[in-house]
């Protein structure tokens, strides 16, 4: 892993919020990649809950600043930067007055998601790729954990084809259990749409459950972790139909799991 770059985008994090799989895991893959030599950066979103007085929490005035066309709203967008401290990671923080200051993640206090979710990861998603861009820091790998994130490898291979930063990167997406019902509030399709992506690439955000959002992931990942033990039978049909690298959950328990699978399977 000397000297690969590897950017891991997830909707949790620990320390900074409760340890469920996925937040352990977006820590500790990257710990595992800095000690074998490689370079990461780890992004999430800014959510109210998060003590930013305790994290450190700063905002990058540099980063900051830009504002992001969200269903023909332009959209401000705040960077902040904290340290994981003795691990020599960093962790920056997609914020936004009307997206993530709640003092809630995903859902409300009824256990719901909320209703504006679809626009809060369409918001993460470009708010991510353009700060990397603003960051000029190409990654070798993209590592993509929950479904938050599942706008990525569309908007990736296809609003951002022709951007020579994400060029040669390849993506990664782990697949964790079903998190939730029926399809998300809002219009997500109308939303994406107006981005002017092709009508047939989009088809299944019009009724985006969490099916059909990892679709997206299956068609445009070029590796996959099975991050749980039980996981939607139709989307392990299609990554095993698809013929690209998979990590099974067993082994991805095991010491360097990762490490060896970037370097094995996706960035020789």
């Amino acid at each position: 892993m000397k000297d690969k770059r590897v950017l891991i985008i997830s909707s949790e994090v620990v320390p900074y919020l409760p340890q469920t799989e996925q937040a352990v895991n977006s820590f500790s893959i990257p710990k595992s990649v800095n000690e074998s030599g490689g370079q990461t950066r780890i992004f999430m979103p800014r959510y109210g809950m998060i003590n930013e007085r305790r994290h450190q929490l700063h905002e990058v005035i540099r980063l900051s600043g830009m504002n992001l066309v969200i269903n023909d709203m332009d959209t401000p967008l705040i960077i902040k930067v904290a340290s994981i401290p003795k691990e020599r990671m960093q962790v920056y923080f997609i914020d936004n007055e009307d997206y993530f200051k709640r003092k809630a993640a995903l859902r409300n206090e009824e256990g719901e998601l909320f209703e504006d979710n679809d626009e809060r990861m369409l918001f993460f998603t470009k708010g991510v790729i353009e700060t990397v861009k603003k960051l000029n820091w190409s990654p070798d790998i993209i590592h993509l954990h929950g479904w938050f994130t599942s706008l990525f490898p569309l908007y990736l291979k296809k609003y951002y084809k022709d951007e020579p930063l994400f060029e040669q990167c390849k993506i990664v997406s782990s697949i964790y259990p079903q998190d939730f019902d029926g399809p998300l509030a809002g219009d997500l399709h109308k939303k994406v749409a107006f981005d002017e992506l092709e009508a047939g690439v989009i088809q299944g955000l019009t009724d985006p459950t969490y099916e059909q959002l990892l679709n997206f992931n299956v068609t445009y990942s070029d590796g996959f972790v099975l991050a749980g033990e039980t996981l939607p039978a139709p989307i392990v049909a299609a990554i095993k139909a698809s013929k690209k690298p998979v990590l099974d959950y067993k082994t991805s328990q095991t010491e360097k799991a990762y490490v060896d699978f970037y370097t094995d399977k996706i960035a020789p």
